[in-house]
């Protein structure tokens, strides 16, 4: 399991831990090499990116693991269209590649009040001989699990971070039905009670 990190302010002193992400694992039928990447040319496509802001602005792909730097890092100066991301990943078309979009989608934050802001997710695609320790073949990275779960020290708190899940669990149910999902997680890898209760309302409310 990957080390959390710390921020360490200017004399040194260790802050607390940064928060886990929230992440969304997905397991198709029949996935394989020859179809990995129009299935992520689908969950590109589904995907509610952010109008406010161009809403992919990154493609990174890597060959056999995370390990190694990316063969490919290609930053769009606008926003591109879903066929130009995917013509780019299908230049590295191997089955020991794995494709990584960064963007944005928009979530509840506070700022001086609840606001609909831009928040920053990626959307990744394993292929079948990457090295990937969860062996799922889609994954979304939705961001700190901070922006899903209530803090009391905030004002109406519980409305905004039930507005982000309710994006999350609509989400979920979109691509089960334009994929064929033969199972999902929704998971973090910080808290096993805030993930148990998540997967239950996803499954609930599916």
């Amino acid at each position: 399991m990957p080390v959390r990190l710390t921020g360490v302010d200017y004399n040194g002193t260790c802050k607390a831990p940064m928060p886990d992400p929230l992440l969304l694992s997905l397991w198709l039928r029949g996935f394989q090499a020859a179809n990995a990447l129009g299935h992520f040319e689908e969950l590109l496509r589904v995907f509610p990116f952010s109008a406010m802001r161009p809403g992919i602005d990154t493609l990174k792909v890597y060959a056999l693991e995370f390990a190694e730097p990316p063969v490919l890092e290609h930053a769009f100066s606008g926003a591109p269209d879903v066929e130009t991301v995917a013509a780019l990943c299908r230049e590295f078309d191997h089955p020991d590649c794995a494709y990584t979009v960064q963007g944005w989608w928009e979530l509840f934050q506070y700022h001086n009040g609840w606001r609909l802001t831009p928040s920053r997710v990626s959307l990744t695609c394993f292929g079948p001989q990457f090295e990937n320790d969860s062996d799922d073949h889609l994954r979304i990275d939705f961001g700190p699990e901070t922006h899903y779960l209530p803090n009391p020290r905030l004002p109406d708190s519980a409305r905004a971070v039930h507005s982000n899940l309710t994006s999350v669990l609509r989400l979920a149910r979109d691509l089960e039905a334009a994929l064929p999902v033969a199972r999902k997680s929704l998971w973090s890898e910080s808290e096993e009670d805030f993930t148990t209760r998540l997967e239950s309302a996803l499954d609930a409310d599916l």
